[in-house]
Order: C-alpha cells, then structure tokens, then sequence
C-alpha cells in the first residue's frame, strides 16, 4: 500500500464521516478504506480515529494530522498540475455538476467542445437541481444559476441570467394581460420547485425588491416543464431567460410583467476554496468564461 494512498483514504474519511463514503469518494471498497487508515496508523504508530459500530471521531492527533497532510497533499497535486501542464498536454478525470436544464439546453454544446480542445481530460458531469456539497461529493467544480449564497465557495460568474414571466396569447386573452405583480392573485401561476419559495416570485418596484404570492395546480420541478405547461395555455410561468427565449422569439409566449422583473442574477463557475486551483478545473473555468464572454446569446432582447 502506498503511504500517498493511505493519507488520501485518511483525508476522504475525515472528510465524509464514514468508512463507505470515503471508498466511494475514491472508487474503491469500505473494507480497502478501513485496511488503509489502518495501515497509516500503523505506520505512525498513534491512532487517528476512535472506532465504534456507529460513529467515526478523530482523535486529537487525528485532528492535527487530518489539517497538515490536507495542505501538503494539496499541494504535491497542485506541483503534479503544474508539471504536467508545463510539460504535455492537459490531462486527468474532471467532475462537474450542473444544473439539469441549463445543462442539457446550454452546456453540453461548450463542454463538447472544451472534450474536443482537451481530448486527454476526462468529462464526469452530473446534470441535477440537487445542491450537490463539492467536497463530501469529491467533484472538482460546479456551475450553477442564480445568485452566489455559499460564502465557504469560490465563483466566477460566466454569464448574466434573468428570470421573466410568460404566457401565451390565448392564455392572455381569456384572462387578461397583468399590469403589476399584485395582479397575479387573479392569475394561475405555474410553479418551478426548484426554486427556493416556489410559491413566492420576486420582483422589484422603484429599485426595491419584493415577493409576491402566487398560487396554481401545477407544480413541476424543471423549467422547460413549466414553459411548455404556460405556452399550452394553462397560466403564467416565471423561468429563466435561457430557458424561454426561443419561445418568445418564435412567438409561443409572450413576456408581460418586464417592468418589474427583479435585477438578474447570473451563471456562475463555483469550486471549493484553496491556495491553488488544478489546472484542468482553471482550463475549463477559462474555456466557459470566454465562451460566454460576450453576453450568452439567450438573453431576450
């Protein structure tokens, strides 16, 4: 067993809190997991982790280790990116999340084309609207939409990203066009449950922010389902720009409400905070930045 291997096993195990989670964070068994730590205790000759049948707890020199050997194996794979990227060509496994729609309808054409520039990275992405916890998780980056709430987290936001409300015309024209947000009590209102209160939209009035109850029979947790549900007719639906613009250009919703719409937020590159940032996860945050670096061509004019 390789002394690097037992520290990383060590790290995954503080880290996540189990035997089972640190194996699968690096791809291996529960039973490999506990051989390992062992094995370093053994080499060191204290004991880092007081066992029972239901918990793992660090024991103080366990601590202590646990916040030296961190840094010093973040920075040995920061040196191995260095070299390596000085010397061959960009290379290694690289996990991201990503938000379901914006993902499949907007990244997978950039992330195809970063795999094309990089053909010795290799792409995990998992596309889910779960907040996905970057270190337990063991993913490298994530991109996310909205607004920047996790301070413990690093961002980069790539792209501005504003949320409207639609409907189609025979929606409109059956039950009216609102003048104002606080028109939406008469209204039936189709709600993304992605979002943090989907029963409360947000937005602004002589630059001051506010919500506003909605309420509705359909409740959909993707917001390609809300659009398709509004330009069908059956109410209002508040999405994000991305998602309804080819929509509203062909003519399959209208947008109302645009004086009020809240200041947008944006699509934000996030990675968990360090001294250095590997190289393969600074190549692909530089790639999509520049990608998007013109304004995305979503946004509704």
């Amino acid at each position: 067993m390789d002394r690097l291997d037992c520290d990383r096993m060590f790290i995954a195990v503080m880290e996540t809190g189990s035997f089972a989670a640190a194996a699968l964070r690096l791809n291996t068994s529960s039973g490999q997991a506990s051989k390992l730590v062992a094995r370093l205790e053994q080499d060191l000759g204290v004991r880092l982790l007081n066992r029972t049948t239901r918990a793992l707890a660090a024991t103080e020199v366990g601590r202590s280790y646990y916040q030296r050997i961190r840094g010093i194996l973040d920075d040995l794979e920061t040196l191995d990116d260095e070299v390596r990227a000085r010397s061959t060509t960009p290379r290694g496994q690289l996990r991201l999340s990503a938000p379901l729609t914006f993902g499949t309808m907007q990244l997978v054409p950039a992330l195809n084309d970063f795999a094309a520039r990089y053909p010795l990275i290799a792409l995990d992405v998992s596309f889910t609207d779960r907040m996905v916890n970057l270190v337990d998780e063991g993913f490298d980056a994530a991109i996310r939409a909205g607004r920047m709430d996790d301070s413990s987290l690093i961002g980069r936001k790539l792209a501005v990203m504003g949320t409207m409300v639609v409907a189609s015309s025979a929606y409109l024209e059956a039950y009216g066009t609102p003048a104002h947000p606080a028109d939406l009590r008469d209204h039936v209102c189709i709600q993304d449950s992605n979002f943090r209160d989907p029963g409360l939209w947000r937005f602004t009035e002589g630059g001051a922010e506010f919500t506003m109850p909605v309420t509705g029979r359909l409740r959909y947790s993707n917001a390609e389902a809300c659009l398709n549900a509004a330009a069908m007719g059956l109410g209002l639906a508040n999405v994000p720009d991305f998602v309804c613009a080819q929509a509203l250009a062909a003519g399959r919703v209208r947008r109302v409400l645009q004086a009020f719409e809240p200041a947008p937020g944006g699509i934000w590159a996030i990675y968990p905070p360090g001294r250095h940032l590997a190289a393969k996860v600074r190549l692909l945050v530089e790639f999509l930045a520049e990608r998007f670096r013109d304004g995305a061509d979503w946004s509704p004019q």
